[in-house]
Order: C-alpha cells, then sequence, then structure tokens
C-alpha cells in the first residue's frame, strides 16, 4: 500500500515555481504515459487543471527517502492523490493520501479550470 509514502515534486521551475505550494495542499497526479521523454511520467496538478511539476523520477531530482514514478507507476491508479509535507530550494516532498482517484467530483475540482482559484494560488 502507498498511502504513508513520500514522493519528491520537482520541475515547478518551468511553471509558477513555488507560488502554488503550501503546506496541507491537497495535488493532483496523473500519468502521462504518452509523454515523448518518459513514459512513466507523473504530471501534479493544483485544483483548477494547473499543471505545476512533474514526480521525479530521478536519482538527482528525487529527494532522499522519497520514491521516484517509476518505483510508484504500478501501484497507483491513473490519477491518485499527494499532500504537500515540507519543502527545499529544488523539491516539494509530499505524501501519497490517496493512492487511486476515481470520482468524478475530485477530479473534477481539480482538472476544471477556475479562475478564482488562479488568483489565490498565483
Amino acid at each position: 500500500m502507498l498511502e504513508g509514502m513520500f514522493v519528491t515534486v520537482t520541475g515547478f521551475s518551468h511553471y509558477w515555481d513555488k507560488k502554488p505550494f503550501s503546506i496541507g495542499q491537497q495535488l493532483l497526479c496523473a500519468k502521462e504515459p504518452q509523454n515523448p521523454h518518459d513514459s512513466e511520467a507523473i504530471a501534479v496538478f493544483t485544483l483548477g487543471g494547473y499543471q505545476v511539476g512533474y514526480l521525479a523520477n530521478g536519482v538527482k531530482t528525487k529527494a532522499n527517502g522519497t520514491f521516484s514514478a517509476a518505483r510508484i507507476y504500478d501501484r497507483v491508479g491513473n490519477c491518485f492523490l499527494i499532500e504537500v509535507c515540507f519543502s527545499t530550494d529544488t523539491k516539494i516532498i509530499c505524501q501519497v493520501i490517496s493512492p487511486n482517484v476515481t470520482d468524478g467530483r475530485v477530479l473534477g475540482a481539480f482538472l476544471s479550470s477556475d479562475s478564482e482559484e488562479e488568483e489565490k494560488l498565483f
């Protein structure tokens, strides 16, 4: 079971840097099997459907003690939830809180654009 396991969000400097992240915030992770750079890529989204990074998938990008995207890829659903625990200058450390999200209301909240939510985040 993955609940209680930790992952690293990285690549956020290519989006809105660390601005959208706060301790305790839930984020939606979604597999990207068609990603041309990494067939085990897992994108990370905030409420409103804003992509904020990817789960780290390499020794140089993941924090020690966290799982890589490749290590959890076959153990989670296509979408799952993580919660922000803390951050460093280059990494956001999160805990897997729900390894499989299929509830349409939850998915809709994360994947539908909301301008009010964007104002809060950015």
